[in-house]
């Protein structure tokens, strides 16, 4: 195996929850409005320290998409997925990006996103409202 090597941010940080390594910028969300089977998700336009799993497509709440599931180098959970192909042209503007699920991470202040089974939404897995 070779030499792990983990980039550091500096600014207002999502980590990985479990191993805390860096993910994201708060100034690189893209939108807030995202959902996963776990509640809460966020679309950022640039994630570092993850490793991207095997594309496929998925059928969600805006239609048919090419995605891969990225994981945390750190530890290996997985925390979100990226978007590597949006089929319906008025969500274009996701191909490229990554969604971090809320629940997966630590936010800027050290949070948590806890999951609150009795209103959670369950079977989403992205949003039409940017």
């Amino acid at each position: 195996m070779g030499r792990l090597f983990v980039e550091s941010l500096e600014g207002r940080i999502y980590s990985c929850k479990h191993c805390k390594t860096h993910l994201a910028l708060y100034d690189d969300i893209v939108s807030k409005s995202f959902h996963c089977r776990h509640g809460k998700a966020y679309l950022f336009k640039k994630v570092v320290n993850v490793f991207v799993g095997e594309k496929e497509e998925r059928i969600m709440i805006t239609g048919l998409h090419t995605v891969a599931d990225i994981f945390c180098v750190g530890c290996g959970s997985i925390v979100g997925w990226k978007y590597e192909t949006a089929h319906e042209k008025s969500q274009k503007y996701k191909e490229g990006k990554s969604v971090l699920e809320r629940f997966k991470v630590s936010g800027p202040d050290g949070s948590h996103y806890w999951v609150n089974h009795e209103h959670h939404h369950i079977g989403g897995s992205d949003a039409d409202d940017v």
